[in-house]
C-alpha cells in the first residue's frame, strides 16, 4: 500500500503534468495554425547579459530556415505576437517581408527583459483567412523615450518610425543589402539634415542615448558621423582614423573623448553613445569604449548626419538603424541592441527560435508538425492519388533491387575477367591449358581457399566462351584429327557466338525493369497529377466557389504525385546508363577474345 508521502508526491507529478499540458494546449487564436516560441536568452548559456535591460524593441530575423513562408500571407500580414502568457498582444511592425526571397524584418517590442533570465514570447501565423488584417504598428513598437529611430528601408528621406514625426529633410544615398535590409550610404560630401523640434530640444545636462550601425569605407583622419550645433555648443560623434570619438563643446571649451582600438574598414560595428548629467559613454558592439567626464550642453538646432554643418570633414561609408532617447540606456540595453541585431552565432543563441507548433491534432497533426509543409500536402492527397503513389514505390523497389544486384554482379564479372586475362596472355601453344588446370577447387595462380577468386572466374562470360571453345577443341583432336581445318574453325565461331549471345543475355536480363521505370514513372505520375486536378476542379464546381486557399492544396497536393514519378525514373536513368556503359565494355572485350581465340585455333592447331 502505497505511503502518503508517496501518493503525495504521486498527485503533484499528475498535477505538474496536467499543468504542462494545459499550457502545450494554450493557444492564442484558433484562427491562427502555426505558432512558434521565441526565447531571448540572456543567461550565461544565451546572451550572457548582466546588467538591467528593461523594455526593448528586438529584431526578429525571418528566413526560410525557421519560417514557412508558404504557410503565411505573402503580405505578412498575418503575423502576430503574443506575450508568454499567451494572452497579450505584443505590439510590433515589419521592416521588410519578402515571400519571393524568403526574408524578413520584424521588429518586436518586448517589455522587461531582465538580465540572467529567458524572457519567452510567441510568434503566431499561418491564417489565411480575412481576419488575418495587417497590424503594423511602428509607433507602438518603441517606448514613450524613444525621439528617433530610422530604418534607412525607403529610397526617399528618411521617416521617423516613432510617434513623433521627426523625419529628414532629404535623404542619403540609398543602399540595399545593408546591415539590416536597406540601409544609407554617405560619400564624405552629402549629409542628411533632421530639422530641430520640440521632442529633439536637449537641455543642460540631460540624459541621450545614440545609437546606429556604421560601415566606415574609408578611416580617414577626421570624419564626422553625427552633428549638431547651437551657438557655442556643439555635440559630435566620428572617427579619427577609425578610432570613434565623442566631442563636445561649451563654455569650457571642446572635449572629446580618449582614444582606443581603430575599427577596420569595410566591417558592420555597432555604436552607441549614452549621456547621463555627468559623463557621455561610448560603446562598441555593446562594450564600453571611452567615457567623457562631461555632460551633454543644451542643443536646439537642427541634427545632421554624414557631416557637419559648419563645414567638418564627412563620413565615408555606410549606417543603418539610427536611433536616438531621450534617457541614459542602461549598459544592458546597448549589450541587448548590439548582439540581437548583429546576426551573428552570438544573436542566434541570445534569440532562441524553437520548432514551429502547428493547432492540428491526431496522427495529421503530428505530421503537419513533424514535416511541416509536407504533412499539409499530404493530408490533401486523394485516393486514387495515393494508388498512383504506391504503384511508383513497388517500381522504385523493383528498380532499385535490379540496380544493386545488377551492379554487384557486374563487379564478379569484372574481377573474373581480370583474372582470366591474366592467364590467358601466359598461354603459349596449348589453348585449352586453362581449362585442364582449372578445377572446382584449384587454377593456376589461385589458391584453392580463395573460393571467391574462383566464383568470379567461373561467374566471367569470358571464361565460359573461352570454356565453351576449348571443349569444341579437345573434342576434334580426342576423335583423332591432326588440326582444325577452316570449316571447323567456322563451326568453332558459330559455338562460341552462340555461348556469347547467351551470356549477354543473361547480362542484359531484368534491365527491362529499369526501362519501364525511366519511360513509365513520370507518365505514372503525371497521371496520377491530372486526376487530382480533375478532381479538385469538380469539387469547385460543384461547390460553386473559388477559394485560392481550397484550390491550393489539392493541386500541390496532386503535383505529389508527378514528384513520385520523377524520383523513381530519375535514379533509375543513371543506373540504367552506368550498367549499359559497363555491359558494353565486357561485350567488346569478349568479341575482341573471340577474334583472337580463332586466330590462335588457326596458328597453333594448324593442318598438316
Amino acid at each position: 500500500m502505497p505511503t502518503p508521502r508517496k501518493l503525495g508526491t504521486f498527485l503533484g507529478l499528475l498535477l505538474l503534468l496536467g499543468v504542462s499540458i494545459g499550457n502545450a494546449r494554450a493557444w492564442w487564436n484558433g484562427d491562427w495554425t502555426i505558432r512558434k516560441k521565441i526565447t531571448v536568452d540572456t543567461t550565461a548559456q544565451g546572451g550572457a547579459i548582466t546588467t538591467p535591460i528593461g523594455t526593448s524593441t528586438v529584431l526578429v530575423r525571418l528566413h526560410d530556415g525557421n519560417f514557412d513562408f508558404s504557410a503565411a500571407k505573402d503580405d505578412g500580414s498575418d503575423i502576430r505576437f503574443v506575450s508568454a502568457d499567451d494572452k497579450t498582444l505584443l505590439p510590433y511592425h515589419i521592416e521588410k517581408y519578402d515571400s519571393l526571397m524568403n526574408e524578413a524584418f520584424v521588429w518586436v517590442k518586448v517589455p522587461d527583459i531582465k538580465p540572467g533570465a529567458a524572457t519567452n514570447f510567441w510568434l503566431y501565423y499561418g491564417n489565411q483567412g480575412d481576419k488575418a488584417v495587417p497590424v503594423n504598428d511602428p509607433k507602438g513598437s518603441y517606448d514613450g523615450d524613444t525621439l528617433l529611430v530610422y530604418h534607412f528601408a525607403q529610397k526617399a528621406a528618411p521617416t521617423d518610425s516613432t510617434g513623433n514625426a521627426n523625419d529628414a529633410k532629404d535623404a542619403p544615398i540609398p543602399t540595399d543589402g545593408s546591415m539590416i535590409g536597406g540601409g544609407a550610404r554617405f560619400d564624405g560630401q552629402k549629409t542628411v539634415t533632421i530639422p530641430a523640434s520640440s521632442s529633439l530640444a536637449w537641455n543642460d545636462r540631460d540624459a541621450l542615448t545614440w545609437s546606429a550601425w556604421i560601415k566606415p569605407t574609408v578611416l580617414a583622419p577626421d570624419a564626422i558621423l553625427f552633428s549638431r550645433h547651437d551657438g557655442a555648443n556643439g555635440f559630435v560623434i566620428g572617427l579619427a582614423n577609425g578610432v570613434p570619438y565623442v566631442q563636445v563643446t561649451d563654455g569650457a571649451g571642446t572635449h572629446r573623448s580618449p582614444g582606443g582600438t581603430p575599427l577596420a574598414a569595410g566591417a558592420w560595428k555597432h555604436l552607441a553613445a549614452v549621456a547621463d548629467d555627468a559623463k557621455i559613454t561610448l560603446y562598441v558592439d555593446g562594450k564600453s569604449y571611452a567615457t567623457l567626464n562631461t555632460p551633454l550642453p543644451g542643443l536646439k538646432g537642427n541634427l545632421v548626419l554624414g557631416g557637419d554643418a559648419n563645414g567638418g570633414p564627412g563620413y565615408a561609408g555606410e549606417l543603418d538603424e539610427l536611433e536616438i532617447s531621450r534617457v541614459a540606456r542602461p549598459a544592458g540595453f546597448v549589450q541587448l541592441t548590439s548582439t540581437s541585431q548583429g546576426g551573428t552565432a552570438a544573436a542566434d543563441k541570445l534569440l532562441v527560435e524553437a520548432q514551429d507548433e502547428t493547432a492540428s491534432g491526431g496522427m495529421f497533426g503530428w505530421l503537419s508538425g513533424g514535416l511541416g509543409l509536407m504533412g499539409v500536402l499530404l493530408k490533401s492527397v486523394t485516393i486514387d492519388g495515393w494508388v498512383v503513389i504506391g504503384i511508383l514505390a513497388i517500381m522504385a523497389v523493383v528498380t532499385w533491387v535490379v540496380m544493386v544486384t545488377k551492379f554487384f554482379y557486374l563487379l564478379k564479372v569484372e574481377k573474373g575477367t581480370a583474372e582470366f586475362l591474366e592467364e590467358w596472355h601466359e598461354v603459349a601453344a596449348d589453348l585449352t591449358k586453362i581449362d585442364k588446370e582449372d578445377t572446382s577447387v584449384k587454377k593456376v595462380g589461385v589458391p584453392e581457399d580463395d573460393d571467391d577468386d574462383l566464383d568470379a572466374l567461373h561467374a566471367s562470360p569470358i571464361y565460359k566462351v573461352y570454356h565453351i571453345g576449348s571443349e569444341e577443341i579437345n573434342h576434334r583432336l580426342n576423335a583423332g584429327k591432326k588440326g582444325i581445318d577452316p570449316r571447323a574453325l567456322q563451326a568453332i565461331r558459330a559455338s562460341l557466338d552462340g555461348g556469347w549471345a547467351r551470356e549477354n543475355q543473361k547480362l542484359n536480363s531484368h534491365m527491362v525493369f529499369l526501362t519501364i521505370a525511366i519511360a513509365g514513372g513520370p507518365f505514372m505520375g503525371l497521371l496520377g497529377t491530372v486526376i487530382g486536378v480533375m478532381i479538385t476542379f469538380a469539387e469547385i464546381a460543384a461547390s460553386g466557389e473559388v477559394n485560392i486557399n481550397a484550390i491550393a492544396p489539392g493541386i500541390a497536393a496532386a503535383l505529389i504525385a508527378t514528384v513520385a514519378g520523377l524520383a523513381v525514373a530519375i535514379p533509375a536513368l543513371f543506373g540504367y546508363n552506368y550498367l549499359v556503359s559497363k555491359i558494353k565494355e565486357v561485350a567488346l572485350t569478349v568479341q575482341v577474345f573471340i577474334d583472337e581465340f580463332i586466330t590462335k585455333m588457326a596458328e597453333f592447331y594448324p593442318v598438316d
